[in-house]
């Protein structure tokens, strides 16, 4: 089974209606006795232009967004390939875009 670790993109299974579409991975990895569950960001290649939306550059990425309010956890087994891992300062942005979304700041 593979394993995420934080600022990862992964192309991830979310099922029918989400479509399998690359996430950047927000949690930290999870010991042998917790759930194998991880927490991501999507990607999409429709923004809104909502302030909940990070913008990244990533050879790996198609042009679009990390959305912040499409926040999902799934078990680890969901992750079919990891594209990459954002630098630091880039994942620091969708970092403050969710805690924005979840009114942490």
């Amino acid at each position: 089974m593979p394993s995420a670790n934080r600022g990862e993109v992964w192309i991830v299974d979310l099922g029918l209606v989400a479509k399998v579409r690359p996430c950047v991975v927000i949690s930290i990895p999870p010991n042998d006795q917790d759930r194998a569950l991880v927490t991501l960001a999507a990607h999409t290649t429709s923004p809104r232009d909502s302030r909940f939306e990070v913008s990244v550059a990533a050879r790996f990425l198609k042009p679009g967004v990390f959305d912040a309010q499409n926040l999902v956890t799934v078990p680890q087994a969901k992750l079919v390939r990891k594209l990459g891992t954002l630098p630091g300062d880039q994942l620091g942005r969708v970092e403050q875009a969710v805690r924005n979304w979840l009114g942490l700041d």
